[in-house]
């Protein structure tokens, strides 16, 4: 049935954790009225684009942080906003009339208290979903109700160390040295600091540093027990790999290629083996190529695969690597447009035929909501 990946904070309250598999929840999820779906990973990637869309318009610079975090820069056009409670109250009306999405918005003089003030505007009573930092008062007030953990890049680790030195409020670390920051920590933990009183350190690029691995695996909904299930799954993920070493301007240097059993089988069984590619690629051909033909002599029969999964290691920066005069990029233009068409009409709009047309192995989604936004038989219906 798989696990609990993300709860509310109702769910929470009602004592549902996350990361636990759901057949260990299930009875009190019923007793608790708690309503339990599968991923639609379709709708929220429509919902996310455009609600990305929406708030894009407040600002001459955005950069999408994640499905459903976005940064806005003001820093062009401040003078021009009379205030910024108000301007933070229309962007969260904006969204919520033209997608019905509820977001909170919080405002500052660095990302990390821009991050506080979205903590303040979600979680402190009064501030009803906007809170602006943007006096000396306000700052201390939310920095004092937020515990350190609680704070943009501050890991739980270094939350334990920080309360060994007394420090549990994100307050009490704005206080701390700098210079004591970096020398019992490291540097990113003294723009932290200085970033909390409000001196920004952190750009775009730092605020989301690429990934130095890329990774897609899946937990199988029926188990694989023969070789051609087995090589349109891998296909599956080399491709998905493939399109976010595209997405993040990435080449990879060397695959991994991964398919087992359960853990919990009685004889664990299964392979994993890493290939050094020609030339860096993110071509999702061939990628799909060199996994396929990892894959095939090692299959076993018998083996009942339960977990499937391609990752793309040794990564590099594709503007900036210099292709040998003899292993040039196959199609570019080719990948271009096939990511152009899964973005415009959803994932899968366009693939490679060696994943299958419906595979029987693929995730089971047996508590999926409708697609609204991006299938034609999950459209409302409105009778007059």
């Amino acid at each position: 049935m798989g696990c609990i990946v993300a709860a509310n904070r109702q769910a929470k309250e009602a004592g549902i954790a996350k990361f636990v598999p759901y057949f260990q929840v299930k009875s009190l999820c019923e007793r608790k009225g708690v309503i339990a779906l599968s991923s639609n990973y379709e709708l929220y990637g429509s919902l996310s684009s455009a609600m990305m869309e929406i708030i894009g318009r407040f600002a001459p610079e955005q950069h999408i942080y994640s499905i459903d975090e976005s940064f806005l820069s003001f820093k062009h056009c401040y003078p021009a906003i009379p205030c910024l409670i108000t301007q933070a109250a229309r962007i969260r009306r904006a969204v919520w009339k033209e997608s019905r999405l509820p977001v909170c918005v919080g405002m500052g003089e660095s990302l990390t208290l821009a991050k506080a003030a979205n903590h303040a505007a979600k979680k402190l009573p009064g501030y009803n979903g906007v809170c602006a930092i943007s006096s000396h008062s306000e700052r201390e007030f939310v920095l004092g109700q937020m515990a350190t953990s609680d704070v943009w890049g501050v890991g739980k680790r270094i939350a334990k160390r920080l309360s060994a030195m007394n420090i549990n409020t994100a307050l009490e670390l704005a206080r701390l040295a700098p210079g004591i920051a970096r020398q019992q920590f490291n540097i990113e933990v003294e723009r932290t600091v200085r970033e909390l009183n409000g001196v920004p350190c952190k750009g775009w690029d730092e605020a989301r540093a690429d990934k130095l691995q890329i990774f897609s695996t899946r937990s199988m909904g029926q188990r694989i027990m023969d070789k051609a299930s087995l090589l349109q799954a891998i296909t599956k993920h080399a491709a998905i790999a493939a399109a976010k070493a595209r997405h993040q301007g990435s080449l990879c240097n060397a695959m991994l290629v991964f398919a087992s059993n359960s853990p919990f089988d009685e004889q664990p069984c299964g392979f994993k083996v890493t290939v050094r590619l020609p030339s860096p690629t993110n071509d999702t051909c061939e990628l799909v190529k060199a996994a396929v033909s990892l894959c095939e002599s090692r299959f076993q029969h018998g083996v009942r695969y339960y977990k499937v999964g391609v990752g793309l290691i040794d990564l590099c920066n594709e503007a900036h690597y210099q292709h040998d005069l003899f292993a040039q990029p196959k199609s570019p233009a080719l990948m271009n447009v096939l990511d152009a068409l899964n973005n415009r009409y959803g994932t899968d709009a366009l693939f490679v035929a060696g994943q299958g047309i419906a595979p029987k192995w693929r995730m089971r989604r047996d508590m999926l909501t409708p697609q609204y936004t991006t299938n034609w038989h999950d459209i409302p219906q409105i009778s007059c």
